[in-house]
């Protein structure tokens, strides 16, 4: 590797186990502390004996992971055309990436907080949960909105490192990022007695802290792709800004569509009752554990793919495909294992109360299973945005909606069981749309 991080030698055989293996660990590590944010929190309000304040947090939450990865494509959209562009070598384009993605950030930001009071009345007429938990949830948005510039930075910065390949500083980012928030969090909630309030202040902290310090590693780091500057001229040039608008538009609307699936998810769990909304709460963290670790592996599919096509190498990209799957299929297995055999404890490490605890168990082997599913549409996914396939991505996952929803229609005389049923169909849904413009990815050209 040369200073930047490109190999100095542009051959096939420099994509080994191991250079998937770098970039993706760090990615895992990283990941392990995301979801950790999620289990404090909930572990935090689960001491309060009232499932409310679980499901007042998960709705929250659930809000903000709709409307903030609306922007999703700040972080992969990034990394698919930095990656591009490092596989050319084109240095003035690597720098420019950043530039338009945190010019994007920034506006994006600063619109949803002027937008903040009609935001939040559409997003509570699609999460309707109990007086209680809407009271609570209210809070939570009130304050949290405020970190959208920080929020949406952080994806572009994050979404750089990982298209050069520098997983390693994305690591730190994410610590610094997710350790804040966890200590934040229980310093407000349980040393100040905040309750739901102190989850949104603790992450509204980490959100800027994490930018600031994101920021600055960024800036240095461009440096070495010759002198970074603010060059509107470049960044705002027509045919290159046409084309990341683009791709970024189609990842923004599909991602929209993903987020409504678990929208609609704890949306019908809502309207369950307390119970049932809690104890989906608790086992979506599972989910998000899973899907963390298996994102490493799809990272380095992004970062890999969109080299290999920027560099105009076919066998190089078949190698990306094949190696990160590999290993990705395999972390799935383990996963499964450990959730199975470990899901009860965690579940009564998560909340205290009883109720919420038995209806968890019942539901515990959907989630445990699930990354069987999953790893293969968060491969695909992988791969079609580092080869920034964005219309693709866009019109599978629409399709993908539609049968989750008529999955739901038809499964929900069984209640939360086919609540659960309708999501494993959203995966085999997102695989089978998806999978069938992979021939077309990897034809010779």
């Amino acid at each position: 590797m040369n200073e930047s991080g490109r190999p100095v030698s542009s051959g096939v055989n420099v994509l080994t186990h191991r250079s998937v293996l770098a970039i993706a660990v760090p990615v895992m590590l990283s990941n392990v502390s995301t979801p950790l944010i999620g289990i404090v929190d909930t572990a935090v309000v689960g001491r309060i004996p009232n499932p409310a304040y679980i499901g007042a947090v998960a709705v929250g939450a659930l809000m903000f992971s709709f409307i903030f990865w609306a922007f999703g494509f700040l972080r992969m959209g990034t990394t698919g055309l930095t990656a591009q562009a490092f596989g050319r070598e084109d240095d003035p384009e690597i720098r420019a990436s950043l530039g338009r993605a945190l010019l994007i950030a920034g506006f994006a930001g600063c619109i949803l907080i002027a937008i903040q009071l009609p935001l939040r009345a559409v997003a509570f007429g699609l999460l309707a949960g109990s007086e209680q938990v809407e009271s609570l949830a209210r809070a939570y948005f009130d304050i949290r909105i405020w970190a959208a510039p920080a929020t949406l930075a952080n994806y572009a910065i994050l979404g750089w490192f990982i298209g050069l390949g520098r997983t390693d500083i994305g690591l730190v980012l994410q610590l610094v990022l997710n350790v804040s928030n966890m200590l934040l969090d229980a310093l407000f909630v349980i040393g100040f007695g905040w309750d739901v309030r102190g989850v949104a202040a603790g992450t509204l902290l980490a959100e800027f802290i994490a930018a600031a310090v994101g920021l600055v590693y960024a800036l240095r780091h461009a440096e070495k792709f010759g002198r970074f500057r603010i060059d509107l001229p470049l960044w705002l040039h027509p045919a290159k800004l046409q084309r990341t608008i683009a791709v970024n538009a189609d990842i923004m609307i599909r991602s929209l569509a993903l987020v409504f699936v678990f929208v609609w998810f704890m949306a019908r769990g809502a309207a369950a009752g307390d119970v049932v909304l809690a104890a989906n709460a608790v086992l979506m963290q599972f989910n998000s554990v899973s899907a963390f670790f298996l994102d490493g592996l799809a990272f380095a599919a992004e970062a890999l793919v969109g080299r290999a096509i920027g560099a105009r190498r076919h066998n190089m990209l078949l190698r990306a495909i094949r190696l990160t799957t590999v290993w990705a299929v395999a972390t799935a297995a383990v996963i499964v294992v450990v959730l199975w055999s470990t899901g009860g404890f965690f579940i009564d490490a998560l909340t205290v109360d009883p109720e919420t605890r038995a209806a968890a168990r019942t539901y515990l082997p959907w989630a445990a299973c699930a990354p069987l599913l999953g790893v293969w549409a968060f491969q695909l996914d992988g791969i079609f945005i580092g080869a920034t396939l964005s219309r693709e991505m866009r019109n599978a996952m629409l399709l993908a909606t539609a049968i989750y929803l008529i999955a739901w229609w038809m499964l929900s005389p069984l209640g939360n069981h086919g609540l659960w049923a309708a999501l494993w169909v959203s995966y085999l849904a997102r695989i089978a749309t998806l999978a069938r413009y992979l021939p077309r990815l990897v034809a010779p050209t």
